[in-house]
């Protein structure tokens, strides 16, 4: 059983202890800047945002924001409510910069936050370039979110090119991430035979461990057999585990930066790891509230028994073997059409809340 422990009377929580004691660190996995500020007290390097995350910030902070918001909408009379939307968007972020400004180093890529590329672009290269070379005009310590599909890879290659520090998104198997990672490098190989200084470009690649668990659980769904259950809640893990490895031997600077939090393991297992992970607000409590030991675990492999039973889902060798998917298929790949679907209509949701104003 679960112990839990009394978090005033704990010397360290967990999260600042694991950041303390390991090469971990994490992100606040939204913009809310009660829930930054509580991040920033454990040791918290950067902060991310997206639609869905927008959307709630807003819903939450009313106080702060309705007035920004229909000031934005006075100012801007003949604006759209997709201008004002992103307005906010723009907005919410750069009030998570400037909270995390005090810890920005653009050397090693602490202190950014991320910001999401527009999910209707996800198959134009050129309109995904072009909002995120927008995007790193903003702040110093931006940090842009660009989906890993096809048309994704092509503007992650351009935009790290161009100087941008990347965060892939919309990712959660082994070649998504390798593709990535791939293209980052031949950017600042490009870079460096024409003489630019690539020491500020901190690219990362979201491996979304959760939902590559959520996917296989749902594929098992429809299947008359059954495998472990618990084998499933390690999917996304062993994912993360595999391009860790080919991320250590490869030498990338691109590095893993694990979301989509579901269960403890989705943190315990990989503590010990040069990564990030972005982490929720509730989760974070959840985890400093725990008995938790830091124990460094990236080393140890998923249970045998586990991954083998993993292995007879077509779907996991898709994620889990780097050649398991070309480009071309990353774009019809279950959890890839799941998570762009719930993006859009987060971001349709924050569209309707910007309506309601305009139209009073």
């Amino acid at each position: 059983m679960q112990k839990y422990a009394n978090t005033k009377e704990a010397k360290m929580t967990v999260l600042k202890e694991t950041s303390l004691k390991t090469k971990t660190n994490f992100w606040n996995d939204s913009c809310d800047l009660k829930d930054l500020d509580y991040a920033l007290e454990n040791n918290c390097i950067g902060a991310t945002t997206n639609p869905i995350i927008v959307k709630k910030v807003l819903e939450n902070n009313m106080d702060i924001y309705e007035e920004i918001l229909m000031n934005e909408i006075k100012e801007n009379p003949t604006a759209t409510e997709d201008d004002i939307a992103w307005k906010m968007i723009e907005r919410m972020a750069l009030d998570g910069a400037k909270r995390l400004e005090p810890i920005f180093d653009p050397k090693t890529g602490n202190g950014r936050i991320s910001i999401q590329t527009n999910t209707k672009y996800c198959k134009n290269p050129g309109l995904l370039l072009e909002q995120a070379l927008y995007f790193n005009t903003l702040a110093p310590n931006v940090q842009v979110k660009i989906p890993a599909t096809k048309a994704g890879i092509e503007a992650i290659e351009e935009a790290t090119y161009a100087g941008v520090s990347i965060n892939a998104t919309v990712c959660f198997t082994v070649p998504q991430a390798v593709a990535v990672a791939e293209a980052v490098e031949r950017a600042l190989k490009r870079r460096q035979d024409e003489g630019k200084d690539n020491s500020e470009i901190t690219p990362v690649c979201t491996i979304m461990s959760g939902r590559t668990d959520d996917h296989m659980k749902k594929v098992m769904a429809t299947q008359d057999r059954l495998i472990d259950a618990e084998a499933l809640e390690w999917a996304g893990i062993a994912c993360c585990k595999n391009y860790y490895r080919i991320y250590k031997e490869k030498n990338y600077k691109t590095k893993l930066l694990t979301a989509a939090f579901r269960n403890i393991h989705h943190w315990t297992a990989l503590v010990g790891g040069d990564i990030l992970g972005t982490i929720p607000a509730a989760f974070q409590r959840k985890i400093n509230g725990s008995d938790i030991e830091v124990v460094e675990k990236m080393d140890e492999p998923v249970k045998a028994e586990w991954l083998d039973q993993l292995k007879t889902i077509p779907e996991f060798i898709q994620a889990y073997e780097p050649d398991g998917m070309t480009p071309d298929e990353f774009d019809t790949y279950g959890a890839t059409l799941d998570t762009l679907i719930q993006f859009s209509e987060g971001y349709d949701d924050l569209v309707k809340i910007v309506r309601k104003y305009i139209l009073r």
